[in-house]
């Protein structure tokens, strides 16, 4: 028998739909994933120490409390909760089929796609170790820049793009100097980007430049760079580093079976809907958000997801 709904993932997005989706009597089933290297259940906010900027919190939260709560929410509502992937679907026939990392076969009449995209790093162990625990290293300058660690202190942010260019204009507000380290000589951002950047008195460049290594034990003190000329190493003393090269959606389950843009995220049909190319998939969160990345607006799209998944379903006959 084939379930109401499936969403995939369990970040803001998928647990805001799954408590959406059990109000409305959809009898959800989330599949949180497995833990892995990259990516745990719960996504991103599971790596994020304080988080001051979700509506609710006045005096923050924790991003790994903040995920249990929406679970448990979810859970309140007789959520079904699967510690699995989807490592496959089939989206050409319906109900839809997908299969688990547990090998098991699973119909749906409706599927949201939570899965979130996770941060690219430069992979650097004492980078990973100082991520995790809060010592002032970041993938995310609005989520964290303005705590209080990192005000008046000399930033470093790594990237050449557009992103980059917006995480170190936003951190201008709070830091002392911002420091823009990038592997060549010119950036890859658009030029009304780069203009911005350079005639902020606050941003200095480091070019053809890489980190090799965070120094710090419990919290960042500096950089070590190397020279993509000569290969010269250098110290950089800084309170925070911010990485900005990107992020990469988890979408590669899905094969060919949605159409995705030119970087891997779910494209939909219209602006400010989730509805994807496939009628009865739905997407949500940053899977298929490039632009603003946060648990607010991945909570927002999650919400759109059940609410459009509950409308189809009802047109369509289906509950």
């Amino acid at each position: 028998m084939a379930e109401k709904i499936i969403i995939i993932g369990s970040g803001p997005a998928g647990w805001t739909a799954a408590i959406y989706a059990a109000r409305a009597n959809l009898s959800p089933i989330v599949y949180e994933g497995e833990p892995s290297n990259i990516m745990v259940p719960g996504g991103q906010l599971m790596y994020t120490t304080e988080v001051e900027n979700y509506p609710g919190f006045p005096s923050g939260i924790q991003g790994t409390e903040m995920m249990e709560l929406f679970k448990q929410q979810s859970k309140r509502f007789d959520t079904q909760i699967f510690t699995e992937d989807i490592t496959s679907v089939d989206f050409s026939s319906h109900p839809f089929q997908l299969k688990t990392s547990e090998g098991n076969d699973v119909e749906a009449l409706s599927v949201v796609i939570a899965t979130g995209a996770r941060a690219n790093w430069l992979n650097l162990p004492n980078e990973q170790r100082l991520a995790h625990s809060g010592g002032g290293v970041s993938a995310c300058a609005i989520c964290d820049g303005a705590l209080p660690a990192y005000r008046d202190k000399v930033l470093v942010v790594v990237g050449g793009g557009d992103s980059a260019i917006e995480e170190g204009l936003y951190l201008t507000k709070f830091a002392s100097k911002v420091i823009l380290v990038h592997r060549r000589d010119e950036l890859r951002a658009s030029p009304i980007m780069q203009e911005r950047a350079k005639s902020n008195p606050k941003i200095e460049f480091k070019w053809n430049s890489i980190v090799v290594d965070v120094l710090g034990d419990k919290i960042i003190s500096g950089v070590r760079l190397q020279s993509t000329i000569n290969k010269e190493e250098s110290d950089l003393d800084c309170g925070g580093l911010f990485i900005a090269i990107g992020h990469t959606p988890n979408t590669s389950f899905l094969g060919d079976s949605l159409e995705l843009d030119e970087k891997g995220f779910i494209g939909t049909r219209q602006s400010w809907r989730t509805a994807t190319s496939v009628l009865g998939v739905f997407a949500a969160g940053d899977v298929m958000d490039p632009y603003y990345k946060q648990a607010v607006t991945a909570a927002g799209t999650g919400c759109m997801a059940a609410l459009e998944a509950e409308r189809w379903l009802t047109h369509e006959g289906l509950v």
